[in-house]
């Protein structure tokens, strides 16, 4: 039996550490824990995480929640080239995942329900309009910094992509031909083998 278990559902945020465990080979067990039937709020997952979001990992007693930093603790442990070899590289992955926290996640997130995912009576086309417009600033940050790079941080893939691709799954479907450092470089993140084998168990 692994000592490390995911807690989570595909189709959550727990698609990002999936998508992490994926690229490490890491042998994991998942423990369902879904939003949808306020699963995450029994007692049994409190007692693991008291903020009740998903996800959440125990690795071997070591208890940790937040997606950002659970990528993050995992690549530096196990991700070899998968985390920057530099104390700024380093800190260029966090910047780039509290980046994709702070300015893209929940914007891009309500642009996703009401131009697609809500049902269409639900929709209201000012609020995905209003998302899209307010995007064009955080897209523009990244495609200034892809210009002339086709990763984000060292050269090479790293959590930092992963991270701040995973927030931006929804951007799949949005489009981006206007920024073609973006989107170029979106798909290039979840053309990955162990991108697609994430996003196949979450949709």
């Amino acid at each position: 039996m692994t000592s490390l278990k995911l807690y989570g559902a595909p189709k959550t945020r727990t698609v990002r550490t999936l998508w992490m465990m994926a690229e490490l080979d890491l042998p994991y067990e998942l423990i369902p824990i879904s939003t949808h039937d306020r699963g995450n709020l029994a007692p049994d997952y409190l007692a693991v995480n008291p903020g009740g979001k998903v996800p959440a990992i125990d690795d071997d007693g070591f208890v940790l929640s937040e997606s950002m930093a659970v990528n993050l603790y995992l690549a530096k442990k196990h991700g070899g080239a998968l985390y920057p070899a530099t104390p700024q590289g380093e800190a260029r992955a966090w910047q780039w995942s509290f980046w994709a926290v702070t300015e893209v996640d929940k914007t891009i997130i309500d642009w996703a329900l009401h131009s697609s995912v809500l049902p269409e009576a639900e929709r209201d086309s000012r609020r995905a309009r209003a998302a899209r417009l307010e995007l064009e600033r955080p897209l523009a940050v990244l495609e200034n910094a892809l210009k002339t790079e086709t990763w984000l941080v060292e050269g090479r893939f790293t959590v930092a992509d992963l991270n701040a691709a995973s927030v931006m799954y929804r951007a799949l479907w949005m489009d981006l031909d206007d920024k073609p450092p973006v989107r170029d470089w979106l798909h290039r993140c979840w053309d990955r083998p162990a991108a697609r084998q994430a996003r196949a168990m979450r949709e």
